[in-house]
């Protein structure tokens, strides 16, 4: 599932995220467009999957937003958990895994792949830089975030996410053929 975005009204508020650069968009508005879609996924889609019993990875949840919205926009923490958890009741992830990479080398990796800059990445250096801190200090702080050194190869990084999972779920991800 990719955040925001994974419903029909997350997905129109995905379009409206990504403005032109010449369009400024406030970082409360920003912070609210990002909640109500999280909140369309989360009653739409997350909480009936679990209730299900299904697993559900999603790309992105409420640590980005602490990351992008609090760290790199300056909004306060506790105002962004606050709002955040109306938004997604008592839904939470029970691990997430923080994919870090110098900001440089995530910078020219889309490069390399062709991908442009969205209006986040366009926010500039400091701004991601702060974004990339927020993330290594709020894993620091909660036991459910599991850090991947993402600056390795494909292959090792695939790895290291699945010694996480297989660590953090052993009985949904039991070794397989061909796994140590």
């Amino acid at each position: 599932m990719r955040e925001p975005g994974g419903t029909p009204v997350g997905e129109a508020i995905r379009a409206h995220l990504w403005v032109p650069a010449d369009v400024h968009l406030l970082a409360e508005s920003e912070l609210f467009l990002v909640l109500a879609a999280r909140a369309e996924l989360v009653r739409r889609v997350i909480g009936p999957a679990l209730e299900r019993g299904d697993v559900v990875v999603a790309d992105r949840h409420d640590l980005s937003t602490l990351a992008y919205q609090g760290h790199g926009r300056g909004l306060p923490l506790e105002g962004i958990r606050r709002a955040n958890a109306l938004a997604t009741g008592p839904v939470r992830p029970h691990v997430y895994v923080l994919l870090d990479v110098p900001v440089e080398v995530g910078q020219g990796r889309q490069e390399a792949s062709g991908k442009r800059p969205d209006r986040m990445e366009r926010s500039g250096m400091e701004f991601m830089e702060r974004v990339r801190s927020g993330y290594v200090e709020l894993a620091g702080a909660d036991q459910r975030v599991e850090r991947v050194d993402a600056s390795r190869g494909l292959t090792e990084v695939q790895e290291a996410i699945r010694a996480v999972l297989r660590t953090r779920f052993p009985e949904r991800m039991p070794l397989g053929r061909g796994d140590v």
